[in-house]
């Protein structure tokens, strides 16, 4: 057994033990409670946008990272205390994932209007959901009714998401353990139609795919004259660039990048390079965008489904655990 396939091995048990698929989420639950729930969280994240157009894709990376670990509880908000180390600073966080303040003035414009009740968990599949919509892509009627978690953990993050420098095969495998197909696991990859990547992700394609001291034979040589001269070897590996052609604009751009050999991302190029089924959705998304509109918003619904079963409270503060649950030890419970 290899040492990748040992590890979604692990990765496969740990996920068994702690992760279920919550019957209770239904759409319209805050209709009664907070009616216009959905409603200030779009504004706030149209008004996200329109000061920074990157928040968009860094809002909506958000879902991925945070029901991917322990399903979607907003543990990924959470700020580090003396007893307890969160997923901020995990190897696929730290560096990465951007604009938790959105989710922050989201929260903000929620209490003052129906204090105590939306949850930050739902918050980011809101805001995940408006980010796609308001970046042209699909809108879908999203389930909500989460708790919010009482703990996290940067181990937990550190043993579950994937490395840029992963593979198709690998990415199967891994979301496999999540109940997502293929087809999901290539139109969830579709979420990078929009945002951006470091240099220090794509560097070793650039110079040392694999140990071989030289550039990855997938890349298509004009795009990797670009990279070359946008990632220097020895230059500043923080420069940013982009994901696709239409880094802004939600649509099917991404997979014709793929066919191309323009993929920025390891990951992302493999998906069609590498392994002939994950390539044959590749090749369908690249060719209809309805297709993968459909397909995308399917798997969104599949991952905002992941909980992981435990307690879980309604954050006044996205950042921090509410002092009563602390009070009553109600952390110590995990």
């Amino acid at each position: 057994m290899t040492s990748t396939h040992l590890f979604f091995v692990l990765v496969t048990f740990f996920l068994n033990i702690s992760i279920t698929f919550s019957t209770q989420l239904r759409p319209g639950f805050y209709e009664q409670t907070c009616p216009k729930a959905e409603e200030i969280v779009k504004d706030v994240m149209l008004e996200s946008m329109m000061r920074d157009r990157r928040s968009a894709a860094s809002v909506m990376r958000l879902q991925f990272h945070d029901c991917f670990v322990n399903g979607c509880d907003a543990s990924l908000l959470l700020d580090d205390t003396p007893n307890m180390l969160g997923e901020k600073l995990s190897l696929s966080n730290i560096d990465s994932l951007r604009s938790y303040e959105v989710v922050d003035e989201i929260k903000e414009a929620l209490e003052n209007f129906c204090p105590g009740v939306v949850s930050c968990a739902d918050i980011i599949i809101m805001a995940s959901r408006d980010a796609v919509t308001l970046s042209g892509g699909p809108n879908w009627e999203v389930k909500l009714g989460r708790k919010d978690s009482l703990t996290a953990s940067q181990a937990d993050s550190d043993k579950v998401m994937p490395s840029p420098r992963a593979n198709a095969t690998a990415l199967i495998d891994l979301f496999s353990t999540f109940y997502l197909s293929i087809k999901d696991m290539v139109a969830l990859s579709g979420s990078h139609s929009i945002g951006n990547g470091r240099c220090f992700s794509i560097i070793f394609r650039l110079y040392n795919q694999s140990g071989t001291g030289l550039p990855d034979p997938t890349i298509e040589p004009e795009f990797r004259e670009k990279l070359d001269r946008l990632c220097p070897d020895g230059g500043d590996l923080e420069v940013i660039g982009n994901l696709d052609a239409t880094p802004f604009k939600f649509d099917n751009q991404y997979f014709k990048d793929l066919v191309n050999g323009r993929g920025f991302l390891n990951s992302d190029q493999t998906l069609y390079s590498l392994d002939p089924r994950s390539r044959e959705f590749v090749v369908q998304f690249s060719k209809d965008q309805g297709a993968f509109f459909a397909a995308f918003v399917e798997g969104m619904l599949k991952m905002g489904d992941i909980q992981s079963g435990r307690p879980g409270e309604i954050r006044r503060n996205c950042r921090e655990v509410n002092a009563g649950s602390i009070e009553q030890g109600f952390v110590k419970s995990f």
